[in-house]
Order: structure tokens, then C-alpha cells, then sequence
């Protein structure tokens, strides 16, 4: 059971909402399909929501991170959305109404076209798909097959967009497909294995020549479609620089450009749109989770010079979801009007400042990334880094390299014997580890004592050795990551797993959590961590030696039931005030 705080006072009562909470999860194991996902990580059982807190079944109360994976924007139950609902359903007006005209659908697209790229909101048009964000992902396919009358289309390695037929052939796992496969650019897992700027111009110049090279194999293809930021691929930006040469790649060439914004979107990156990051102007937008305000509701956002189809080209039961469109108004017109894109950006910088602070102390976290609070946390196995053996060679004769610098950073690059000179201050040297002899002295903390920088080819080296430090990343650690998600759900957080080795942790707050939730999500985090560290075999690769070492371990061993109820005590309180 989750050492979460009970709502429940009296022992029988507890003893009876466990029974069921229990039989309801055995329920769920013998008849629902193997395919069930969330379900086997989290055995909860929800019946209340508000914000950012969920009830369940047995009592425990929880901080949802997960927000049906960035579907709820302003979190569970909102009052505008709730009001918005209400409104519908009180009116006596049709539910369901397929393509057809209603004042609820009309308010819902004027709002949606007001919060456009302004490039694209003057000459679009908007197709309503079926109830999933897949659904539009194969819609827009279908769009710029008819508008082009090309088939191919170009996807990026580690995409996710959907389980249908279509959508699965652009997403990252696919295989036998009409997709040609590119390189997205990220810092830590750089597919050319240098990252940063260089990186995404080594993964445009790929994306340049398959499609220059007639001999590459790849047809000219009916569109592109990219994610701002791929979220199930591990949360990874997109530079936004490589966002503009991929629009300027595609407009050259008349590729249709088509950004799925289906997690990304309604502020969850620190703009409204993430595509806004860059300046760019998509072709073809695609539009769900939140925009239906936490109901089933998915679209696309094009071109009008794109509206190629016949009439009947597209259709779909649910597309005419009134409670969805009246839910999704309410949203998107409370996000833009109380800046909550501004204030993710501002939240979200802040967490992952905070989040690197615990990175550096602890080395079973590799990265931490993210944009708005679209928030990642890569686990990796604790072992030595490639730096320690790239950097060997540079030790000469009889050097050894020190341990790293155990704060997240580097120390200076020494050789043994090296001493100040004129105009070479100590302890400006290029930083990277440090270079010392077997029987240097070392300070009472382990650290090699009296040397100094290197300069010439080997600081030259090092700096090179430094630069390529986050391209040599360790191995993933899934069974790591589940034990931290674990950890997290005793201490009553939920987190979503992802990246390509589902050892990414990842959150995705609602745009209203406040400062004070902010703070109780991480220290439940920090917790588990330190949980993880402390109980796994490899616990002294796991923690690096820091200052407040102690305070951290103090804090892990103390996550008994009363800490964890005063917490919750904090974050309810927090929920109820925003």
C-alpha cells in the first residue's frame, strides 16, 4: 500500500476502502487486456481529483505528474471547465452532432484559430478527426498525400505519434514502412556523438542530402512531420535553430511541414505552441490532448491551400464532441488569458535548475532536460564515465586520472610536476578531470592536492575530452528507473516512464500547479532517489560524495507515514489555495 497520507479515520472504514480498492484492481487484472500500460506501474484507484491531487479508492492521496500523459492543462476538474460543461448539458443542446454547425463548436474554433501562429491562423482551415491525437496524425497524412500527390513521408528516429497504422509507421519503433527514418538532434544520446550546435547541423545536412541524392532511396515525400519537443522519445527538445532549417529544408523543396503539437501544445512548453519557440510556421498542425480540456477531442490546423480533399475524404463519428469543444474553449481561452504558457516557462526553468542541483549528487541520474513543464530526468547505470578512460591517454607516464568533480562540473586538467608561471594563474586551467601522479598528495576528502593546469596540446585535449563529456553518455537503466517511480508513488507522486529505454522519468504538472506544489513534487522525487540510491547494491557508485550528503540520507531514511502525511497536509493545502 502507497505510504501516502489517509483520509480515512476510523480503522474499519480504511480496512473496508482497502478491500475494495484491492478487489477493483484484481478485477481490472482478470478481465482488461494485456495491452494495458499504465495500470501495471501505477495500481491505483482513483475517485476524487482536483488540481494537481488525486483520491484513491484506499484512502492514498497522490500528486498526479502524469495529467492523463499532458491532457489536463489546468488539471483535474477545473472550475471554467467544469462551468463549461455544466453549461452544455443544462442548455438541452445536442451532444452529438457529427460535422455539423452549433454556436459551442463555432466558440471553440474562433478561440482555437485566436491562439494560432499568426502565419498560419490567417489562411487556415481545421478538420475535426476522431477522439485521438492518432486519429489527426493520420488525417494530416492523408492531407498532404491528396494536396501533393506523393506517398512517402519523412519521420525522425525516437517520434512518437500514435498507435494506429499510419501514425506507428512514422513513430520511432516501426519497421517495413513508407517512412524514411532521420536524426533528431539531442545533447546527451547525439546520434554523430558530439552534440550541441554541431549536431543538429550534422542531422540537417543528413536530412539535406537523402533528400538532394538521387540515389539516397527516398522518393520526394508528401510532407514531414516532426514534435517540437519528442516527449514518449525521452522529453528532447528540438534546438530551435534545427526547427528553422528543417522549415527552411521543407519550404524549398515543397514538403509540407506538419508539427505535432499533440503533447507540446496549449502552453505545456512555455508558448502556447512549441513551435513558437523557434518562429516557426508549420504547414499542418496536430492538435489533441488538451485543447478538449481534458475530453476526447483531436484536430488538424493546415494551410488552406492544402484543403485538397473531397467531400467524405475524412470523417469520423466523434468528431462533433460538444462537451469536448465547450470543455476545450474554456482551456484554451484560461490558459491565454492568465499567461500560464509565460508562467510554465518561468516554473519549468526553475524545476530543472533544481533538478540538475540533484544530478549533480547523485550519478545514477545522467541528464535533465526539458522545456516549460515538459520535464525529463534520464536515468543511467552508475558507472565510470568514458571520460575517465578518453582521458587516460593524456595522464603520460605514470599518470592516473582523478575522480570527476563530484558537483556536476569538472575540475581543472594538471599534469604532475606543472607549476605557475608568469601570466599561468593556478586553477585556470582548461576543466575537464584531473591529471596527477600515483603518489600525489590528496586532501582529506580524496582529492589530489598540489597540482596544477595544463596548457599546450594537453589542455588543448582536454578541452576537445570536454566538449565530447555528454556524447559518451552511460548505459540507460530501466529497472533503475522503475525503482524510482516506485519510490515515487509511496511518497504519493505519479510519474510517467519514457525515452527510448523507458529510462526517462518524466513530469507533466497541470499549467496551475503553484510554487508550494512545485516544491512537495520535488522533494517526494529527491526522496525516491535517494531511496533508490541507498538500497541498491551499487549505492556508492549511485550518490557522489556532496556537502549535504548526510542531510539527504538523513532525509530518505526518514520517509516513514507520518512525514509523508504532513507533506500531503502541505500539498493539499496548496491545491485547495490555487
Amino acid at each position: 500500500m502507497a505510504v501516502t497520507e489517509s483520509v480515512r479515520g476510523d480503522t474499519s472504514e480504511s480496512a473496508g476502502t482497502g478491500a475494495a480498492h484491492e478487489g477493483i484492481l484484481r478485477r481490472q487484472s482478470a478481465r482488461e487486456s494485456a495491452a494495458r500500460t499504465y495500470a501495471r506501474a501505477l495500481p491505483i484507484v482513483p475517485v476524487r481529483a482536483r488540481g494537481l491531487t488525486i483520491e484513491g479508492a484506499d484512502g492514498s492521496r497522490y500528486l498526479d505528474c502524469l495529467s492523463g500523459a499532458g491532457t489536463l492543462a489546468l488539471g483535474h476538474n477545473h472550475p471554467v471547465v467544469l462551468e463549461a460543461i455544466r453549461k452544455v448539458l443544462d442548455s438541452g443542446a445536442p451532444l452529438h452532432v457529427l460535422d455539423l454547425a452549433t454556436p459551442v463548436k463555432d466558440a471553440f474554433i474562433t478561440e482555437l484559430f485566436r491562439t494560432l501562429p499568426p502565419g498560419l491562423a490567417d489562411n487556415a482551415r481545421v478538420q475535426f478527426c476522431g477522439p485521438a491525437g492518432t486519429d489527426a496524425v493520420e488525417a494530416a497524412f492523408k492531407l498532404v498525400r491528396a494536396a501533393t500527390g506523393r506517398s512517402g513521408i519523412l519521420a525522425f528516429s525516437g517520434a512518437y505519434h500514435g498507435m494506429t497504422a499510419g501514425a506507428l509507421e512514422a513513430s520511432g519503433g516501426a519497421y517495413d514502412v513508407r517512412v524514411a527514418r532521420l536524426p533528431y538532434p539531442q545533447d546527451y544520446r547525439c546520434p554523430f556523438g558530439v552534440g550541441g550546435g554541431h549536431g543538429a547541423e550534422l542531422a540537417a545536412r543528413w536530412t539535406e542530402s537523402v533528400l538532394d541524392d538521387p540515389k539516397s532511396g527516398v522518393r520526394h515525400p508528401a510532407g514531414m512531420i516532426l514534435e517540437p519537443v519528442q516527449g514518449e522519445g525521452g522529453v528532447i527538445p528540438a534546438p530551435d535553430e534545427w526547427m528553422r532549417r528543417m522549415r527552411r529544408i521543407t519550404a524549398d523543396r515543397s514538403i509540407p511541414l506538419i508539427a505535432d503539437e499533440v503533447q507540446t501544445g496549449v502552453g505545456r512548453t512555455g508558448s502556447f505552441w512549441a513551435v513558437e519557440h523557434s518562429g516557426v510556421t508549420p504547414d499542418v498542425m496536430v492538435l489533441s490532448k488538451a485543447i478538449g480540456g481534458s475530453l476526447p477531442l483531436a484536430v488538424i490546423v493546415y494551410r488552406d491551400d492544402l484543403d485538397a480533399w473531397q467531400p467524405g475524404a475524412h470523417a469520423g463519428t466523434f468528431r462533433g464532441n460538444q462537451l469536448a469543444m465547450a470543455a476545450g474553449m474554456a482551456t484554451l481561452a484560461y490558459v491565454r488569458e492568465n499567461r500560464l504558457a509565460e508562467r510554465a516557462a518561468d516554473l519549468g526553468t526553475r524545476m530543472l535548475d533544481q533538478l540538475r542541483g540533484l544530478a549533480a549528487e547523485f550519478d545514477c541520474i545522467g541528464d535533465v532536460r526539458g522545456r516549460g513543464l515538459m520535464i525529463g530526468v534520464e536515468v543511467v547505470e552508475p558507472e565510470a564515465e568514458p571520460l575517465r578512460e578518453r582521458l587516460a591517454g593524456l595522464a603520460g607516464e605514470g599518470g592516473v586520472l582523478a575522480d570527476p568533480d563530484w558537483r556536476g562540473g569538472v575540475t581543472d586538467l594538471a599534469v604532475p610536476g606543472d607549476s605557475a608561471g608568469p601570466g599561468r594563474p593556478r586553477g585556470t586551467g582548461v576543466e575537464v578531470g584531473r591529471l596527477v601522479s600515483p603518489g600525489s598528495a590528496r586532501t582529506p576528502g580524496g582529492r589530489p592536492t598540489g597540482v596544477t593546469p595544463a596548457y599546450g596540446a594537453a589542455g588543448a585535449a582536454a578541452a576537445a575530452m570536454q566538449s565530447s563529456r555528454d556524447h559518451h553518455p552511460r548505459p540507460a537503466a530501466p529497472e533503475l528507473a522503475v525503482a524510482i517511480q516506485r519510490e515515487c508513488l509511496r511518497r504519493g507522486l505519479i510519474v510517467e516512464l519514457g525515452g527510448r529505454h523507458s529510462s526517462v522519468v518524466r513530469l507533466l504538472p497541470p499549467l496551475t500547479i503553484s510554487d508550494e506544489q512545485a516544491t512537495a513534487v520535488l522533494d517526494r522525487l529527491a526522496d525516491a532517489v535517494a531511496a533508490v540510491s541507498r538500497n541498491h547494491p551499487g549505492h556508492d557508485r549511485l550518490q557522489r560524495p556532496q556537502p549535504g550528503q548526510q542531510r539527504r540520507a538523513d532525509r530518505a531514511q526518514s520517509t516513514d507515514r507520518a512525514d509523508h502525511a504532513g507533506r500531503g497536509d502541505r500539498a493539499d493545502r496548496a491545491d485547495e489555495a490555487g
